[in-house]
């Protein structure tokens, strides 16, 4: 089974640099994983930084992050969905490797808070993720539409209107985070354009020496903005209206910050090492570490741990920072996927049903020949 990032195998292509066996004969691309895991560690130091966002520094940092890590994941979510399309084993892995673990992981984080946070009244609902879940919603919507984007004829335009209208329809409302959904589609549309060949322009050293003025520019303009631009064009969870600002600034601001995540992605992912790491076997489980690391972030939160001085310290900011990387680093481990691998990618074979055209293939398969050698008994 296979994470909401790449849960759709590809075409097979000719061995990539850095590439390993994976289990069924694939092969897994090592700057594919290596790209999930610094995405999924820069998503778990992100959610730490945001507890901290009173410090200028902090904050710049946090935008910064915000500005590439979700658009680096969605963007290769959408390149691994290039062979998605409607038939059974397809439509049975996104129901086991997304809407399964979106309902068990919507209730869990549901009840820790109406028990962790003493909250009684805390209703489960599936209409409302929670946190960081809503890129399972979008993750769902945006595979279950990828056959409309591969069949039309300019895909990645119309997918900037429809990102354009919904930064100006405040009527969307917050169920199942139908904002992000429109507005981060861009990416999981240009990810299924993307070819391997287009992977490896971004790999060029000039591209990684162009990306560090980009990095620089990117801090000093998050810096100067922090008083003028609110965090949810970064977010893209509202519309402009619910910003405060007129409707028309919808399609400007987000057609504008989209731009500069597309370029800030260009550069995080021209950094992504291409050989294999000690992290590169990690990437294959960033989704329990996506998952589950929002656990300690809420369990911080109900429990005032954010508001101890020394954490608004440097000292303390690094210390938190280092300890957040670490452990979303553990719950990508194996032991970890083994231990959860029930809720998170179950088989559930017993839920479908058998693919009759699958059936059909295997029994017209043509008997091989047994071989024996004189005298030799046939076992029955």
């Amino acid at each position: 089974m296979q994470t909401p990032a790449d849960g759709v195998p590809t075409p097979r292509t000719r061995t990539p640099e850095g590439a390993r066996p994976a289990p069924g004969g694939r092969q897994r691309d090592a700057f594919f994983d290596n790209a999930k895991y610094l995405a999924i560690v820069l998503v778990a130091v992100g959610h730490a930084w945001g507890q901290l966002l009173d410090e200028g520094a902090v904050e710049t940092a946090y935008r910064v992050v915000y500005t590439f890590h979700m658009p680096a994941f969605i963007l290769i979510s959408g390149y691994f969905s290039r062979s998605f399309d409607l038939r059974p084993k397809h439509v049975q892995r996104l129901i086991t490797g997304v809407v399964v673990p979106y309902v068990v992981f919507e209730t869990a984080y549901s009840l820790f808070q109406r028990y962790g946070n003493d909250e009684p009244g805390h209703g489960i609902t599936l209409l409302d993720p929670t946190y960081h879940l809503w890129f399972l919603c979008a993750l769902f919507v945006w595979r279950i539409t990828t056959p409309v984007w591969k069949t039309i004829k300019h895909p990645l335009p119309v997918s900037l209107v429809l990102a354009a209208l919904g930064s100006v329809s405040p009527q969307i409302g917050d169920d199942l985070e139908l904002q992000r959904v429109l507005q981060f589609l861009p990416f999981f549309v240009l990810g299924l354009t993307l070819r391997p060949e287009h992977f490896r322009m971004v790999k060029r050293r000039s591209v990684r020496l162009a990306s560090v003025p980009v990095f620089v520019a990117a801090a000093v303009t998050a810096w100067a903005t922090m008083p003028y631009m609110r965090l949810g064009w970064l977010y893209h969870s509202d519309a402009a209206q619910e910003l405060g600002t007129a409707w028309w600034t919808g399609p400007v601001t987000v057609w504008a910050t989209l731009g500069c995540s597309l370029v800030m992605t260009v550069c995080f992912l021209a950094w992504v090492p291409r050989r294999r790491m000690w992290f590169t076997s990690l990437g294959a489980g960033t989704i329990y570490g996506y998952l589950l690391h929002a656990f300690l972030v809420r369990a911080g939160n109900y429990t005032d741990f954010y508001d101890q001085p020394a954490l608004h310290e440097p000292l303390g900011v690094l210390g938190l920072t280092v300890f957040a990387a670490a452990a979303v680093t553990l719950l990508c481990t194996r032991p970890v996927q083994r231990a959860l691998r029930c809720v998170v990618e179950p088989r559930m074979d017993w839920a479908f049903r058998r693919d009759a055209g699958e059936a059909a293939r295997v029994r017209e398969r043509p008997r091989v020949a047994e071989v024996r050698t004189p005298g030799e008994k046939v076992s029955v």
